[in-house]
Formats: structure tokens, C-alpha cells, sequence
């Protein structure tokens, strides 16, 4: 079984989240012995926790890139952080918008980081491979990554996509890209916080029918819509 998380971060080792990271805490309790993990992350200075994170597990391989959309073309990509997300500093985005909205009143710094378009990242290694799961994290650019994603071509079982920062445009058209290419929503991702939406490879006509609402309501009514959905 494949499991890709884009956006790692440090894993379960950051002290600022608690520890916690839905991804890992969703993989690791999986039952499946043949586990192979592909972790992606931008920032050099988590790789390293990373590998602490993961070190029980033969079968990982961890790239220091950043992802990005396939019409973006230059090899490094400015990113964004603030002082006061330390010490792992999650959240890192090319908006500097996207940072001092969390942080208004911080110092934001940058680092540049190498990149990797996301059809290279998936012809490269995981081309005629399943797999089970792709977690998408990549702080205000989950959209563009997602919708350059060829649902077709790629096997692809579940799809976690933080759903956080789309606008109602963006939720809609990537509502219609899955349910086009033959997925249904599934409820929550992966994230810890249920900030993410999961979307399944399998046709459900009821969980499509409720998902058309999602983009025209606020997320705290999420949980009862998934709520609803368990019960059909």
C-alpha cells in the first residue's frame, strides 16, 4: 500500500501541534504490512524530524521539495514563514498574505526552496501504482496542485485535501473534478482537526447529492452533513 503525504512538515514531532499529525497517526494505525510512505516537505530543516518521525518504518522515502502547479517553471520557489511559528514552522506558503493572516503582528522571514511540478512527482513514482491514499497540505496552494492532478491517468484510491483556505469557486470546481472522474465525498481527511475533506474512488449517489451543498454552507456544519452521510 502507498501512502504520499505532500506537506509533511516534522510529522508527529512538533511540540506546537501537540505531537499530533493526522497522516502519521492515520498510516500508523494502519493494519497493512506492506506500507511503503513517500513524504514531501519544502522546509530543510524538518527533513530531519522526519526521518526521527518515521524510523520505525522501512519502506519511506522523503524528498525536500516543494510542490507546485505544472505551469510554474522556475527551480526555486520563495516561501514565506514567521518567527513565531517556531520551532518547525508549519505553516509556509509563497502568500505572504496567507502567513500574516495567522500571524499580523510577527516578523515574517523566507526561505528558498527547491521545486517539483506534480506531474513529475507522480509519473516518476508512481506510474501503473495504486495508491492508497495522497494527502494534499501545501498552505493556499492545495487548489492549483489538486486540479493539475490527472484523476485518469494516476490510480489514486483516497484523496485528503485541506479544504481550509478555498473559496466557494475553487470548492465547487474541485467538488466537480473528483465527482467527474468517478470519486464521492467521504467525509473528513485525514487532518487531526478535520480541516481536510476525503474524497473516495467508488460512486455513491447519495454521497455525491450531499456534497453538492458543501461549498454554499460554513465548515462548522460540516459534521453534521458527515453525520447524515453515515447513516445513508
Amino acid at each position: 500500500m502507498n501512502f504520499i503525504h505532500i506537506g509533511a512538515g516534522a510529522g508527529d514531532l512538533d511540540p506546537s501541534s501537540n505531537f499530533r499529525d493526522g497522516f502519521s497517526e492515520y498510516v500508523k494505525k494502519n493494519k497493512s504490512k506492506n506500507k511503503k510512505i513517500f513524504l514531501v516537505e519544502a522546509n530543510p530543516k524538518n527533513i530531519k524530524k522526519l526521518r526521527e518521525s518515521w524510523k520505525k518504518y522501512k519502506a519511506v522515502k522523503i524528498l525536500n521539495y516543494a510542490i507546485i502547479p505544472n505551469k510554474f517553471k522556475k527551480k526555486k520557489i520563495k516561501l514565506f514563514y514567521s518567527e513565531n511559528d517556531a520551532p518547525h514552522y508549519q505553516l509556509l506558503s509563497s502568500n505572504i498574505d496567507h502567513i500574516k493572516r495567522y500571524f499580523p503582528i510577527s516578523k515574517i522571514k523566507y526561505i528558498f526552496a527547491k521545486t517539483l511540478k506534480i506531474k513529475n512527482l507522480l509519473e516518476k513514482n508512481f506510474k501503473n501504482i495504486q495508491i492508497e491514499s495522497l494527502s494534499i497540505d501545501v498552505e493556499g496552494a492545495d487548489f492549483d496542485i489538486m486540479m493539475d492532478i490527472n484523476l485518469k491517468k494516476f490510480n489514486i484510491i483516497n484523496v485528503s485535501i485541506e479544504y481550509l483556505h478555498l473559496t466557494k469557486i475553487q470548492k465547487k470546481k474541485i467538488l466537480n473534478k473528483f465527482l467527474e472522474n468517478g470519486y464521492s465525498y467521504n467525509g473528513f481527511g485525514v487532518d487531526h482537526n478535520n480541516i481536510d475533506w476525503l474524497f473516495t474512488k467508488k460512486k455513491s449517489k447519495w454521497n455525491d447529492l450531499i456534497a453538492r451543498i458543501l461549498p454554499y454552507i460554513h465548515r462548522i456544519h460540516y459534521k453534521r452533513v458527515n453525520r447524515i452521510l453515515k447513516k445513508l
